[in-house]
């Protein structure tokens, strides 16, 4: 049974020749595109001033993603801020984490992360740290659910914007068909909504990361067919392999019937 599944788009810029995606695209015979509907913008430090914001007053700082970690020590560079080793640094997922490496000594700094990637997770270990001043660096666009965690918990914070999130146009008249598209921000979504507002799911298979993304996904009236993480699939390739052969099983049944 051959899969309905052939062109997938990984709204991502693309990954190293080690990453799964290349062997899941051989292993099921799929064309697989990466290109980002969105990118980053950095703020300058003069932008970054009027927030009122001294990166010093803080104890930790709270890392959602690689981009986040890039932009702040970047903009620490360019403000001549130097971090303290006592500064504590939390993140979503050990992968995120490992980034820190770019830019810091890891073994010498407390570093402490999330086990599953969601915000429940970080929020968990974020609660042993109750005296912590956190910083968290964001983008103009951010939409996420650890606020509302860290307000309900009383911890104290502060966001800090530090890069735009803007959409990456397409050129006039481009295509777009794709079998699958997957999301890694609420903000790929509207980059998607944007470039092709008479966008028309049908059998379009849509794939996501994160509760907010998968929000997002939801009230732009869209079907969410897959999710991560998950404990079946803590990533997206994992995720994108787990419905690939769910659809191959699916296909079977159906030819034995």
């Amino acid at each position: 049974m051959a899969l309905k599944t052939r062109n997938v788009l990984v709204s991502q810029p693309q990954p190293d020749e080690k990453s799964p995606y290349f062997g899941i695209a051989e292993k099921y015979g799929l064309n697989m595109e990466f290109r980002p509907l969105i990118k980053v913008e950095a703020l300058s430090a003069r932008d970054f001033r009027q927030q009122r914001i001294s990166i010093l007053d803080y104890s930790a700082v709270v890392f959602t993603a690689r981009t986040a970690i890039e932009h702040f020590f970047d903009l620490c560079k360019e403000l001549r801020v130097t971090i303290p080793e006592t500064m504590k640094y939390f993140c979503t997922t050990d992968s995120v984490a490992n980034y820190l490496q770019k830019y810091i000594v890891y073994r010498k700094r407390k570093i402490f992360y999330g086990l599953s990637g969601k915000t429940e997770d970080l929020m968990a270990i974020i609660s042993k740290h109750p005296k912590e001043t956190y910083l968290v660096p964001v983008s103009d666009t951010h939409k996420n659910d650890l606020f509302v965690l860290l307000d309900a918990k009383k911890i104290k914070y502060s966001k800090a914007v530090m890069f735009r999130t803007v959409s990456n146009d397409f050129p006039a008249g481009a295509m777009f068909d794709y079998d699958m598209l997957l999301f890694f921000s609420p903000q790929g979504i509207a980059s998607l909504l944007k470039n092709f507002p008479d966008f028309k799911q049908d059998d379009t298979r849509i794939g996501c990361f994160g509760s907010a993304t998968a929000k997002a996904v939801t009230e732009a009236g869209l079907r969410l067919d897959f999710e991560a993480p998950t404990a079946e699939a803590p990533s997206m390739p994992a995720a994108l392999e787990l419905y690939l052969k769910r659809e191959l099983e699916a296909g079977a049944g159906k030819d034995g019937d």
